[in-house]
């Protein structure tokens, strides 16, 4: 029996619908442009036929309707691909019927061959025919159609197979397909669909500290003079020139003197040392402010004015943790955890301990911090930035950041937050399912060709509904034994999974410069960023080749809408387990160009050595016959091979780690 509210089974039921989210707890989410498979499983008694439509109601309450085909009789699985045209919340059912076009036609074609029953069939589809054209509107031409397989059935001076043939040929089944005769229509409930702007699915990061952009050393005093927004902003030609549209910028506010780490997270700070961005707040403001030695919010303005000029958008680093000389401290000292020695608690995570930040308490007056850093966002919104890359969000609690999200979106549907949260997967995946546009991954860790093809094919799977990817080789955190000692080649390699593997990927201003000296005993590099300035020498990039890579992957990724979805990655076989092999195929139908696209990667991960393989393509996957021929063009090299579907690779870390092959339309 269903219980108050549910839903009975129906007379034809519906059930396994997707993409859902705990049955509609939460929406799946999509953006404009790509498609998104609804399926459903739907069966009934007996032998008459079924059939499904998907109706999706758009945020102006129109309707798109799609018939919703059968893709695997066996198993009862409809599924049909819906392309959203507008942003917005979206709502979708499925309604599931019979058939009385499709049964009719089956037993006519078995009957009218064998020679049973034949008047009667001819006779039952003149009724089943006469109900499309009366019960379903039609244009006139679709009507005249219907009408005329009518008469052909009538029509007594033709063979029997003859009259039938008109009525379940081509023409007719197909417009049976588009508008057909239903009964017994089975709803299911609706289930919620966010269309949200392209850039929540494909953007490429590029994340810099404001501070070391334009800082130089004074030799003579010792002494360095911090970079500005206005000195950043020259480095956004830059930028852009390598094709990124994102670029990130790490804590901008004023830095706390109290407990301020030195040169490599050293617990003493010399004179000169600026500490850690991450260490927010001093008698200047707190999160709603601008380090002085930055410059003004007028000059952060331009800088954003800047950055749009060159096709870039601003992503602002949300840290919500404070320095013990923030505001916060002194006026609200019920925002943060008290010890039983009358301290605050500051930040650790043993063994270790960060004496320069106090984590919130969002338990003793959870509405006052909610309005503050409501209006905080607010801020910088206003300020024109439109990403936030927030700092741990799986130390807070998932309520604050499920209104929170909820909120901004209503006003400001624009607005896209990246989950830096390396942890667990059950809160990943939640912290996504309740509203974060994307988020950090374990990219970084799968460091072998078999993990790392596994570790596609999962994000490329159910979770793809929801949680977005942004892949990024290293961080200003994070520097990973591999890449410490892989050289040029494995930056090369690295970022090419990074720029094909996912649809959003970012890179750590440096690493065109291949800086990979890790601080003894930590994954993260000497040096580091985080706590003092770091003037680079823009004009030996030319001696890695990695920033030649960056540009070609991010033409690459303008060129090929595949490589701009999440979903159609397939894995394919490779005879050197170093050497991974993968594929992004989007069909026609349901490419913005109407033609049909695909990309094959094959990369070595091993970049101390040459190797090898045989790869081996599941054909069928990017849509194509066993025995077909395929013309590729590589974005790496500019070389063209013709492949089958076998072929030959081999890497030398002296000469290219990788092919990212475009497949030419045929």
């Amino acid at each position: 029996m269903a219980f108050p509210g549910e839903l009975s089974v129906g007379r034809i039921p519906v059930v396994g619908v997707g993409p859902s989210l705990e049955e509609g707890r939460w929406s799946a989410r999509a953006v404009v442009g790509e498609a998104v498979p609804i399926w459903a499983t739907i069966f009934r008694e007996g032998h008459d036929s079924e059939g499904a439509t998907v109706v999706v109601t758009r945020p102006d309450g129109k309707h798109d309707v799609l018939p919703m085909p059968c893709k695997d009789w066996g198993n009862s699985l409809y599924e049909v691909a819906y392309i959203p045209r507008v942003e917005g919340p979206h709502t979708f059912r499925v309604e599931a019927w019979s058939d009385p076009y499709s049964t009719w036609a089956h037993a006519a074609e078995v009957k009218v061959k064998a020679g049973v029953d034949v008047q009667l069939m001819l006779d039952e589809g003149v009724m089943v025919l006469s109900r499309a054209v009366k019960e379903v509107r039609r244009k006139a031409a679709r009507k005249e159609l219907l009408e005329q397989a009518i008469a052909s059935l009538r029509n007594v001076d033709l063979a029997p197979l003859a009259r039938l043939a008109p009525a379940i040929g081509e023409a007719v089944h197909e417009e049976m397909t588009e508008r057909p005769l239903r009964e017994w229509v089975s709803p299911s409930r609706e289930y919620p669909l966010l269309i949200q702007r392209e850039k929540a699915l494909v953007s490429a990061w590029y994340e810099i500290f404001p501070r070391s952009e334009g800082a130089r050393f004074n030799k003579k005093t010792g002494e360095w003079r911090t970079g500005t927004f206005t000195t950043a902003a020259k480095r956004l030609p830059a930028i852009a020139a390598m094709g990124f549209d994102v670029v990130y910028l790490t804590p901008i506010h004023p830095i706390g003197v109290t407990h301020r780490k030195g040169r490599n997270n050293s617990l003493k700070a010399e004179p000169g040392d600026p500490g850690s961005p991450y260490a927010i707040g001093a008698d200047e403001g707190g999160h709603d402010a601008i380090h002085p030695e930055l410059g003004t919010m007028r000059q952060f303005k331009n800088f954003v004015a800047h950055a749009r000029e060159e096709g870039l958008e601003v992503a602002l680093d949300i840290a919500l943790q404070c320095s013990p000389d923030h505001p916060w401290v002194t006026e609200h000292p019920e925002w943060f955890t008290q010890r039983a020695d009358g301290t605050i608690a500051y930040a650790e995570n043993p063994p270790k301990k960060y004496q320069d930040i106090y984590p919130l308490n969002f338990d003793n007056d959870p509405e006052g911090i909610y309005h503050a850093i409501r209006d905080m966002l607010q801020v910088w919104i206003d300020a024109g930035v439109t990403l936030f890359r927030v700092d741990n969000p799986h130390t807070k609690p998932l309520t604050f950041w499920e209104r929170l999200l909820a909120d901004v979106a209503r006003t400001h549907p624009d607005v896209i937050f990246l989950s830096e949260a390396f942890t667990r997967p059950a809160m990943m995946h939640t912290l996504a399912r309740i509203g974060f546009h994307q988020s950090y991954t374990y990219f970084t860790w799968r460091q072998n060709a078999e993990e790392m093809g596994e570790y596609l094919e999962e994000l490329a799977g159910e979770s793809s509904f929801y949680m977005r990817p942004n892949f990024w080789p290293t961080t200003h955190d994070i520097l990973t034994p591999d890449m410490q000692a892989g050289g040029a080649a494995l930056h090369q390699a690295r970022a090419v999974i990074a720029a094909t593997g996912s649809p959003s990927y970012g890179i750590y201003t440096g690493y065109e410069l291949v800086e990979n000296v890790p601080r003894p005993g930590v994954e993260e590099h000497i040096d580091n960023e985080k706590y003092e300035f770091k003037a680079r020498d823009w004009s030996q990039t030319e001696l890695y080749g990695v920033k030649d890579i960056l540009e070609r992957l991010n033409a690459a990724r303008a060129r090929h809408v595949a490589l701009r979805r999440l979903r159609g990655l397939k894995v394919h076989r490779s005879s050197n387990e170093h050497i991974l092999c993968f594929s992004r195929h989007v069909p026609a139908e349901e490419s913005p160009t109407g033609r049909a696209d695909t990309v094959i990667v094959a990369v070595s991960l091993n970049p101390h050595v040459v190797h090898d393989a045989i790869i081996t393509l599941d054909m069928e996957a990017i849509g194509l016959a066993d025995d077909a021929r395929l013309v590729v063009d590589d974005a790496l090299t500019d070389a063209t091979y013709t492949w089958g579907r076998e072929f030959y690779v081999r890497f030398d870390p002296h000469v290219t780690m990788a092919h990212v092959a475009g497949v030419r339309a045929l």
